[in-house]
């Protein structure tokens, strides 16, 4: 749902990129989907992504190899769980060895 600013001044946006950061949300599947999917576009670009909030943006630049979990719980109430881990990229560049 977009937001309605409560006066004409532009929204500040936030660049989070030391410290500590967590958002949670509850949005429909396509939603999710629509998410995903930019995600796995930006993953495919580059080496760099950045994710977005309403206040608040998270520029990342990642190394390889990602990390990519799959764990299925079917006992009880079946729960999927996808998670993809990247390691940020460093600047250092590893020395020749000879």
């Amino acid at each position: 749902m977009p937001e309605v600013p409560t006066d004409d001044a532009e929204p500040t946006i936030e660049t989070i990129t030391d410290g500590y950061f967590e958002e949670e949300y509850y949005v429909s599947a396509e939603d999710a989907g629509e998410f995903l999917i930019e995600l796995g576009e930006q993953l495919k670009e580059g080496e760099e992504l950045t994710i977005t909030g309403d206040d608040w943006e998270l520029p990342f630049a990642f190394g390889e190899p990602v990390e990519l979990e799959i764990e299925f719980e079917g006992d009880g109430e079946p729960e999927l769980e996808i998670e993809i881990e990247l390691t940020g990229k460093t600047e250092t560049e590893s020395p020749e060895i000879e």
